[in-house]
Parts: C-alpha cells; structure tokens; sequence
C-alpha cells in the first residue's frame, strides 16, 4: 500500500510543479477516495508533500534564473504566511462545529468540487476576460489622460504602487487562508487569480502559485507544530509521500523547462478535468 502513496505523491506533484497546481489539489481528493485516514490527517499529508515539492521546486526556478516579481512576491509570501496561520485556525473551528468527519469531508468536498468548476471555467474562457480588461484598461487610462494634473504625477504613482502593493498583500492572505484551510495547496486558484486579477502569463503565475504554496503550507505546518504537534495524526505514510513530493519537485521542474505554454494550460485544463470528478465522486459515495 506504501507504493500507492508514494504515486499519489509523485504523480500529484509532477503535474502540479508544471502547471502551478502545486499537488495538494490531486492529493486531498484522491486520499479521501482512498478513505484510509481521517481529514486532519489528510490535510496533514498533503500540506508535508506540497511543501516537499515546492522546496524543491523554487530551489531549481531560482537556480536556473526565473525571475519573480521583486517586492510584488515579497508581499504576496507575507500574505500567504499570515493565510497559513488563518486558514489553519478556520480549520479546526470548522471540524469543532461539525464534528463529524463523514460530513466534514462531504462539505469540503463540494467546496471543491464547485471551487474547482469556477476556476476551470475561468481559465478556459482567458482569451475572452483578457480582451473585456484590456478594454476597460483603456477606458480608464482616457480618464486618467484627461483629468492629468502634472503637479501630483508623483504623488499619484507612489499612492497608486503603494495600493498594487497592498493588493497582492491582501491577495496573499485570501490564497494563504483557502489552501490551508482546504489542504490542497491551493494552485489552481492561486494560478486564476494571478493570471486574471495580477496580469501574469501562465508560466509566471505557474512558478509564483508554487511560492503561495511554499509559504503558505510551510506556515500551516509550524502552526501545527506549535500547537497541537504531529502525535496526534496517523503518519505511517508519511515518509513514502514526502519522497513522491520530492522527486514531483526535480521531475516537475524539469518537464517545466521543456514544455511551452500551450502545453502547460493542456495540462492544467486536464488535471481540472479529473479533479473535479475525483470530487464528484466524494461528494455521491
């Protein structure tokens, strides 16, 4: 059975290292297919591989000079660190409330599923939001132009990139908060909204989810090992997702530099495809 997590892991990751959808989001619902652990546990599976993978990921991007986005990154992090924490303490109010942990998982589970939908259709339809915000980019640009006041030119540029600083802060939090609380990780919505709502292109969005999901998860993790540590959860498996986690990482790294973008949304959009059935399939069990 051992071998079974550790491909849950690697192939996960693999995919989830290319396309920016960082794994977590194939692990949670194929490890409640699976019905062999509780959902703390599975959070806490999830969260050590993702987190394995994107060490390794974010090692090799930097190694081979992927740039990110200076200050807009640094923020972005901040925010998913303090998400982690949030989504983590969301988490254990939410299975306080429930206490059940068929129906907890049912309820994350249609979360997911009409998540995961959203995200899908969003992604499929880039072309047509693309060209809707390029209009209205320029609607507002012939506002600005007309209403110029040369004199507060600076004053306005250092308002307008403290607010774009802010907004990726704030971004951060939200992204942070959902994978944590879902522990999925969190790539598809973190790659939707870098895409449509920062205006990065697929591979950049890709590389800069995987950096959400290193901070976030990592956050997520010291939480848990400041609080109630890992005892309570059942880790037998552990060390065979850790080792899929890692080798997804080089293995997703790898294929990345080697896949061009078209490709990259293939992959994604089939990825979507079989997680949101995975999700069904959970929520009519």
């Amino acid at each position: 059975m051992s071998i079974v997590y550790f491909l849950v892991g690697l192939v996960s990751t693999t995919v989830g290292a290319i396309s920016g959808l960082g794994g977590g989001v194939i692990i949670k619902p194929v490890l409640d297919t699976l019905g062999n652990y509780s959902l703390p546990t599975i959070g806490v599976l999830s969260s050590f591989t993702v987190f394995s993978m994107s060490i390794v990921s974010l090692g090799k991007s930097l190694k081979n000079k992927v740039k990110l986005e200076g200050k807009k990154t640094i923020c972005l992090a901040t925010g998913s660190i303090l998400g982690g924490f949030i989504g983590k303490y969301f988490f254990f109010i939410y299975l306080k409330v429930i206490n059940n942990n068929i129906i907890a998982q049912k309820l994350q589970s249609i979360i997911l599923f009409l998540l995961m939908f959203i995200v899908l259709l969003l992604y499929i339809n880039e072309k047509k939001i693309n060209a809707y915000k390029i209009k209205t980019k320029e609607r507002k640009n012939n506002v600005y132009n007309l209403n110029d006041d040369r004199n507060n030119e600076y004053g306005y540029d250092l308002q307008n990139n403290i607010k774009k600083l802010m907004k990726f802060f704030i971004y951060g939090i939200v992204l942070g908060s959902i994978s944590s609380f879902l522990g999925i990780g969190g790539g598809p919505l973190n790659v939707v909204v870098l895409m449509y709502l920062l205006d990065m292109d697929v591979k950049k969005s890709a590389i800069h989810s995987i950096f959400i999901i290193f901070f976030s998860q990592g956050s997520k993790l010291l939480s848990i090992l400041l609080g109630e540590g890992f005892g309570v959860y059942n880790l037998e498996v552990l060390i065979y997702m850790i080792l899929g986690g890692v080798s997804g990482g080089f293995l997703g790294s790898y294929f990345s530099n080697k896949i061009d973008k078209n490709k990259v949304k293939n992959i994604f959009i089939f990825c979507m495809v079989i997680i949101i059935a995975f999700n069904f399939y959970n929520i009519v069990k």
